[in-house]
């Protein structure tokens, strides 16, 4: 599993003159300074030219560019190629790039005023003070890296974002909209159409059919990633995983579906360890503490099935931390709002805080009906809801609107089973009434339709 961050070098290789018509040995100071500064800052080290083929750069080298969380880039002899690479990572990275530099002679005009760091050379070419160098780089992107996980938002060395107000972020982390917003060969995409449609062996002959996925570029890949996933092949997704690249496996989507796939596979312990460097490493967001609140609300009910009533209990609160967490982070993000309220209701004596967190949760879904565009989870949340609040007509609205705009058969699954579980813990308190059970059977009835 990818767990280190990755860090994408910029360079020459190889022997380059500089403008005094001096070689300088770059592959000597790529291994006596950048790579060990890298693996020394807690990194894996990804370099340009080891990602072409043949000498071209060709596209996955640019989305490799693009997804590795940190870059170095050497200036010297103000090579153009990594002038290039150098603007394209300021283009769509406002974070972090280090940036260093040859003091044997002065850098160009455009970059002369970004925070460089020089190094020195010896009259043959290569590194000198290589131990003091080594240090200084260690220390610059171990400062970019506390920067980045304390406040990810908050770090700016593109000068681009620095100068240019309002400049867009490029989002590589959306799951269910990836495959609208990426470009990719519509050949590829129409037969991975088909291919959910026929099932699991036709997506495994796609998969066949592209060869090696690590030079495939990232939308194909991400396109059958989530396919798998639609099909409820978990083994095959984790599978993918392992022959994904490094830096498109490392992205935060990838890794977040990884631990998806894992907890359906049975594997909740890796899935957590996952989730758990995810957070560790960048934060608290909204989708990894959803996916992680899920991870634990598996293990409480099979504790509660296995009669381990005090160890069932406390995973019953660490799933309702977890997603409740994650509505924290993202007020916007119902998805693991709503599932903190549900699991609030199912205590022996359902928590009293669920009332306030409840409407905000209803806030957050209905905004996000009005001003975006509404997608399956949005309905199935207004249905649970409804649930939650005993309101039958608003619930039977929800159920036709959720069924109307369902894409896989796994998503109404996983609202039947909330919806269950809301439904018996009514029943233990004899609160239940007869709508609700008929509402989950409709629910379960179109999953079981739905072509696997």
């Amino acid at each position: 599993m990818t767990s280190r961050p990755l860090c994408f070098v910029l360079m020459p290789f190889g022997r380059k003159k500089d403008e005094a018509g001096v070689f300088i040995d770059f592959d000597s100071i790529y291994q006596d300074l950048i790579a060990p500064a890298i693996e020394e800052a807690g990194m894996d080290v990804v370099r340009a030219d080891e990602e072409m083929t043949g000498g071209i750069i060709h596209k996955p080298m640019y989305e490799r560019l693009i997804l590795c969380e940190y870059a170095v880039a050497d200036l010297t002899t103000a090579n153009a190629n990594v002038f290039y690479e150098l603007g394209l990572r300021h283009a769509v990275r406002r974070y972090s790039t280090v940036l260093i530099f040859a003091n044997r002679g002065r850098l160009p005009f455009d970059v002369a005023p970004l925070r460089a760091m020089p190094y020195k050379l010896a009259d043959d070419g290569r590194l000198k003070n290589t131990i003091v160098a080594k240090k200084a780089l260690v220390k610059r992107l171990t400062a970019a890296y506390q920067a980045v996980t304390s406040d990810p938002n908050g770090v700016t060395d593109s000068p681009l974002y620095q100068l240019v107000e309002d400049y867009p972020d490029v989002d590589h982390t959306k799951t269910d909209v990836f495959r609208d917003r990426v470009r990719y060969s519509n050949e590829i995409k129409r037969k991975l159409a088909s291919a959910r449609k026929s099932g699991l062996e036709a997506l495994r002959s796609v998969e066949q059919d592209l060869g090696n996925i690590k030079d495939q570029e990232a939308g194909v890949v991400i396109d059958l990633f989530l396919s798998y996933r639609a099909v409820k092949a978990w083994d095959d997704m984790i599978s993918l995983f392992h022959k994904m690249s490094r830096p498109l496996a490392a992205t935060v989507m990838v890794q977040e579906q990884l631990a998806f796939g894992l907890n359906r596979a049975g594997q909740g312990e890796e899935a957590e360890r996952v989730l758990l460097d995810l957070l560790k490493q960048r934060g608290p967001s909204s989708e990894t503490l959803g996916i992680l609140g899920r991870v634990y609300k598996d293990r409480w009910e099979a504790s509660v099935k296995a009669g381990n009533t005090f160890e069932s209990d406390a995973l019953l609160d660490k799933a309702i931390d977890a997603y409740r967490r994650g509505f924290e982070a993202d007020w916007r993000d119902a998805y693991p709002g709503v599932n903190a309220v549900t699991l609030m209701e199912l205590k022996t004596k359902p928590d009293p805080q669920r009332k306030k967190l409840i409407p905000v949760v209803d806030y957050a879904v209905e905004r996000r009906i009005a001003t975006g565009k509404p997608d399956y989870w949005d309905y199935a949340t207004r249905l649970e809801l409804a649930m939650l609040a005993g309101n039958q007509n608003r619930a039977l609205k929800a159920l036709g609107e959720a069924l109307a705009a369902m894409r896989e058969s796994w998503e109404p699954e996983t609202t039947t089973r909330n919806l269950r579980l809301i439904r018996e813990a009514r029943e233990r308190r004899q609160e239940d009434e007869p709508w609700m059970a008929e509402i989950e059977g409709a629910l379960e009835k179109k999953a079981q339709e739905t072509p696997k």
